[in-house]
């Protein structure tokens, strides 16, 4: 049986002094594997060379796309959504955060287990992870909030490496409203409401970019008002199960 071809949907802003690595690194990981995969960079406004940089690029498995203004992270990963044609997409930092040699496994782990989603996790046992305290502390804080909120059945919604198949991914990201940071939580609450309960979690190797993942007050601030929206949205509005896909 042929293996799914994969979609790797890479949102990026600012991100000229990574992408091409992060790009290049995708590629050589992915050279030896024996299904086919492409590469989706959607540059989300960015006012540098994050386009130009990803561009330098010459393979056919790459594909840029541009546009302005910046709309933001959860904007990015539904334009490259609709733009993927693989069975299997998949989300990862344009920072190089994530190793892509651990991307196979869990395309088997969503063949194996005919998953909807697998997220890599950075509280799962087997995970490595480089990362700050003070971020494991506000990770930590936000995901207590979640279970408290919705309920998932997940330890860590919030890391930049998901997998999902494409058909779950056309009927959920639609309905998601979010355009910042907590879109990765409104996906996972819409599946839930739709009845994708296939869920995993998977190992993840983190070597965590200061540089590209800074957080601030102004960042958790748009965090928690957004999670509270989706609360709304998802638990008094009922709005996620009524909505047509757009």
């Amino acid at each position: 049986m042929k293996r799914p071809k994969l979609s790797i949907i890479i949102p990026a802003y600012k991100e000229e002094k990574n992408i091409y690595k992060t790009v290049d690194d995708i590629l050589k990981s992915h050279e030896i594997l024996d299904y086919e995969y492409e590469v989706i960079v959607v540059v989300d406004g960015s006012p540098d060379n994050t386009a130009k940089e990803a561009r330098r690029h010459k393979s056919s498995r790459v594909k840029v796309h541009e546009y302005f203004p910046n709309h933001g992270k959860g904007h990015a990963l539904k334009y490259g959504t609709m733009k993927a044609i693989g069975e299997i997409i998949t989300y990862t930092d344009a920072g190089g955060d994530f190793n892509p040699k651990q991307f196979d496994k869990c395309v088997r782990l969503m063949e194996i287990f005919d998953a909807d989603f697998v997220i890599g996790s950075k509280r799962h046992p087997a995970s490595k992870v480089n990362y700050p305290k003070a971020r494991r502390f506000y990770s930590w804080v936000y995901q207590k909030m979640i279970k408290v909120l919705f309920g998932l059945n997940v330890t860590d919604t919030q890391a930049g490496l998901k997998f999902l198949k494409r058909k779950v991914a056309r009927d959920i990201v639609p309905r998601v409203l979010v355009k910042q940071y907590a879109f990765d939580l409104e996906m996972l609450v819409v599946a839930r409401q739709l009845g994708y309960g296939r869920i995993f979690e998977a190992p993840v190797e983190l070597d965590f970019n200061a540089v590209t993942s800074g957080i601030n007050s102004a960042t958790i601030k748009t965090m928690i008002i957004d999670t509270m929206a989706i609360f709304y949205r998802a638990r008094i509005l009922n709005y996620y199960r009524k909505q047509d896909k757009r």
